[in-house]
């Protein structure tokens, strides 16, 4: 028995999304978003204008913002609407029955048993990650799902170990974190229409920027935690790395690919600020090579001229950012 949210999918047919293409300066963000991203297009919709919330990035201390696309928007923008999912049978049941309502899942798991991951966690290292589950079938324990940047299939081992099947009751794990998404209200807006929704919520995201730099704040801070991942190791980087680095460079570098799409869609001219937020993601992903470099060798690296210039970046395009807006409101 096949159980699917959406029309079945075939894999050797499937063609991710733009946003994930080898001409990105990332072709992978964080896992929420980059499932968002998937779980929109196989639909039809524009992934495009729910990008927003990258603007109200901030540095937090140890990491910066894991930003996700607020339920909120998601209602807005394309009728979808988003709750948490009661795992009190177990992963399997409770996600068949929303399966069987014509109801995506999304759910924490383990990458160690997901196929996608071959060459950095398959079988090798147990990471958290967000998964959208479309498909399973119940007799021939396959499950079609949404990961990363692309459309995939599980089966056999890794589905039994996915789903803890046969595994006796265990008073001590906790079921991770799951959503269902209810797609009856589903609406395919007109580009005019999508773009006029999400200006508005460009505005209130932007109305919650930091305060002040955040990249400045994050300079004195990532000096300091080089010179410890110099001791602690690649391992240590990466995680870092992950936290810090791509989620501000990826970030900026879809709200530039939103920019792009809103001047598109609606007129309004935000050339200069795609600019600076592109300029951030490109000069972040440098520091990536950098930093890696910095570490491996254990020498002396100043990277402060790049942070610096990013965090100039970031002035410039919040500025530029706030004039388009605002010239648009007179329009």
């Amino acid at each position: 028995m096949t159980l699917h949210a959406l029309p079945p999918i075939v894999l050797s047919e499937y063609r991710q999304h733009s946003l994930h293409g080898p001409d990105r300066d990332w072709a992978e963000t964080n896992c929420y978003i980059d499932v968002w991203v998937e779980v929109l297009h196989a639909q039809g919709l524009n992934p495009l204008a729910c990008l927003s919330m990258v603007f109200a990035n901030d540095f937090d201390g140890d990491q910066w913002t894991f930003y996700k696309p607020p339920h909120e928007d998601l209602f807005a923008l394309y009728g979808i609407d988003v709750q948490e999912l009661n795992v009190w049978r177990g992963l399997l049941p409770n996600a068949s029955e929303q399966l069987r309502r014509g109801r995506l899942v999304l759910t924490e798991t383990d990458s160690f048993y997901l196929p996608d991951t071959a060459g950095t966690d398959y079988r090798s290292n147990h990471v958290k990650t967000t998964i959208a589950i479309q498909e399973i079938d119940l007799e021939q324990q396959r499950m079609g799902y949404f990961h990363n940047s692309s459309y995939h299939e599980m089966q056999g081992e890794d589905f039994i170990e996915t789903f803890r099947i046969g595994k006796p009751y265990d008073p001590a794990f906790m079921p991770l974190f799951a959503e269902f998404v209810r797609l009856d209200r589903v609406q395919i807006k007109s580009e005019p229409e999508l773009a006029a929704i999400a200006l508005q919520l460009l505005r209130k995201h932007l109305g919650r920027r930091p305060h002040s730099n955040p990249v400045s704040a994050f300079l004195p801070v990532f000096v300091q935690d080089v010179e410890a991942l110099k001791e602690q190791g690649m391992a240590a980087y990466h995680a870092y790395a992950f936290a810090t680095l791509r989620q501000l460079g990826a970030g900026f570098s879809l709200g530039s690919q939103h920019l792009g799409w809103l001047q598109a869609s609606t007129g309004v001219d935000f050339t200069t600020a795609a600019h600076e937020f592109q300029s951030i993601s490109e000069a972040c992903k440098t520091l990536l090579l950098k930093t890696a470099r910095a570490v491996m060798g254990k020498r002396a690296a100043d990277l402060t001229p790049l942070v610096s210039q990013m965090a100039a970046h970031w002035d410039q395009g919040m500025h530029a950012l706030q004039h388009s807006l605002d010239q648009s409101a007179l329009l």
